[in-house]
């Protein structure tokens, strides 16, 4: 939690200012503003960090009267060696970025410090836009326009007057009272900007944080107005909520002021608990929220970045509970399948919400599917073929699943917990025991596909993946050591069968026509796995047309039932 330091009688913020790694460059800046006679002042965030002793490297500098603050940035960078000010004439700001190993201290996290210059303006909204009409204004219209009184307090720069603190709206009382208010009428703000409302959120989370009451009133009235925003504004401010010590927070403001189910109606969705005949079910919101703090917690040791993607997938790995949920008489509430289900539906969730479609997602869909996989392992008769595909499906991301599996154990009894974390130890006990002896971790079959085609003479095509698939299968399965040699003689034994399984997938290709295709998937799935398909050349084709009739007659009933 942020450590809140008594500053209500601080006027200037000098004396502090030196504890800080940029404070000659602040200096400078106040100089070079003097010589060319420009009012500039360091404002929002970086002020409110000074007083509660956190570090940033973020550092915004509003000045006064149009187009000074491009004209002071230009100047900043030619003092400071020469420096390129990057200058966006759109918004009417430039910003410097300046290598760590120049600015700040040895074996700091962040990689560069940031300065951003811009005029002073203020803004005014139209009730059906998020976008604001601007026009030059005083630091008093910049502070205005501010979102919160933590973040509208400002810095004189000028040499004579460096660290005065100028905080029309009390933002040091705020910040001494852990509470994240508005400098006027929250309805207002957050009509003006409906961010400003998941930013309330995020900083009450990063803080520690509560928002007012009046905030939170002003949240739950204004709230179906965040359906206006960009998704990107929306899920640059989640990465945020996420990143922060105890995530939770800002989740479950976001969720008692109505905010949430306007923009993620799938979390929303998890809260609640379900009675039949006196049974019930955790709330799985205030679970899945718990899951997330405690892989926040024990992944402390890390740049919350880097663990992004674990968080992402901690608050998603419960995510299609809603969907699975039964009630059996005699189990109670089941949630059958809900791992399967929920990695189905990453791909248009993170669509949906603007976040990456490639590997990234890849991980979060495989740690979603694999969440509760290790605690079947965990019985002692289990074999080491279940072990090795474990260490296969989650690859890299092993160590990362067995993170999220742990904080997953939220039990209320110490006991049950207790069994539970031992289970797993023994589950990584098992893996490293087995990855040890046959080196799985990111493994592929030590005959490759080019070899295959080489050795039986053939083109790319279905034989190739078949005789693949079965020598990785065979490897995972305990059946042939994880050896080239070993893989080879396989090759030999299954080439027959792999290549007229091949031959009828291909003479099947050939005879499927238009809307027929839809069954391609099936039959292919049928050549590569189904035991039973027949020897016989003829009757494995009728076997395969038995599999097209089922996929073309199932196809037509999903449509006659939607009419």
């Amino acid at each position: 939690m942020t450590e809140v330091r008594s500053y209500s009688d601080i006027d200037n913020l000098a004396e502090r200012l030196r504890d800080v790694p940029y404070e000659s460059i602040l200096r400078t800046i106040g100089r070079v503003a003097e010589r060319e006679g420009i009012e500039a002042y360091a404002v929002g965030g970086m002020v409110r960090d000074v007083l509660l002793g956190r570090a940033t490297t973020d550092l915004d500098f509003v000045t006064v009267d149009a187009g000074t603050g491009i004209e002071l940035a230009e100047a900043v960078g030619e003092e400071l060696g020469g420096r390129t000010a990057h200058v966006y004439p759109k918004f009417g700001t430039a910003a410097i970025r300046i290598p760590a190993e120049e600015a700040l201290p040895e074996e700091h996290p962040d990689d560069a410090l940031e300065l951003e210059f811009v005029a002073a303006r203020k803004e005014s909204y139209r009730s059906h836009s998020r976008k604001p009409e601007v026009e030059a204004g005083t630091l008093e219209d910049d502070q205005y326009r501010r979102d919160f009184t933590v973040n509208a307090m400002a810095i004189h720069l000028a040499p004579d007057r460096f660290g005065a603190l100028i905080d029309p709206f009390d933002g040091r009382r705020d910040l001494e009272r852990q509470t994240i208010d508005t400098p006027l009428d929250p309805e207002e703000t957050f009509e003006d900007d409906p961010l400003r409302m998941i930013r309330a959120a995020r900083f009450a989370a990063q803080l520690e944080f509560r928002v007012s009451d009046c905030v939170f009133d002003a949240m739950g009235t204004q709230a179906e107005r965040v359906e206006i925003l960009s998704q990107e504004r929306i899920t640059e401010e989640l990465h945020k909520i996420l990143e922060a010590d105890t995530p939770s927070i800002g989740f479950k403001i976001l969720e008692a002021s109505g905010v949430l189910e306007h923009f993620m109606p799938e979390l929303q969705r998890l809260k609640g608990v379900d009675v039949v005949d006196g049974r019930d079910h955790k709330d799985n919101f205030y679970h899945t929220l718990e899951v997330l703090d405690n892989v926040a917690e024990r992944t402390s040791d890390r740049p919350a970045e880097e663990t992004r993607w674990l968080r992402w997938a901690a608050l998603l790995h419960d995510i299609a509970k809603p969907q699975t949920k039964r009630f059996d008489p005699e189990q109670g509430w089941t949630f059958h399948g809900h791992e399967d289900v929920g990695a189905r539906m990453i791909p248009d969730l993170f669509r949906k919400w603007r976040l990456p479609t490639d590997e990234r997602m890849d991980y979060v869909q495989t740690l979603v599917r694999l969440h509760l996989r290790p605690i079947a392992l965990a019985d002692e008769k289990v074999t080491d073929s279940a072990v090795r595909r474990l260490l296969y499906e989650a690859g890299d991301a092993i160590d990362d699943l067995m993170t999220l599996v742990r904080s997953d154990v939220t039990s209320n009894n110490p006991d049950r917990r207790r069994r539970y974390l031992e289970a797993f130890d023994r589950v990584e006990e098992k893996m490293r025991i087995v990855e040890e002896k046959d080196r799985l971790r990111n493994f592929e079959p030590p005959v490759d596909g080019y070899e295959i085609m080489e050795t039986l003479d053939i083109e790319e095509g279905v034989a190739v993946g078949i005789a693949k698939t079965w020598i990785r299968e065979a490897i995972l399965d305990g059946e042939i050591p994880n050896e080239h040699d070993a893989a080879f003689d396989y090759l030999m034994e299954i080439k027959d069968e792999a290549l007229r399984r091949g031959a009828l997938f291909e003479a099947m290709q050939d005879r499927l026509e238009g809307p027929e295709n839809r069954a391609l998937g099936a039959i292919k799935e049928v050549v590569f796995e189904d035991p039973d398909l027949p020897e016989d050349r003829q009757a494995a084709i009728e076997y395969l047309e038995a599999v097209k009739g089922e996929v073309l007659s199932g196809d037509e009933d999903a449509e006659g039932g939607s009419e």
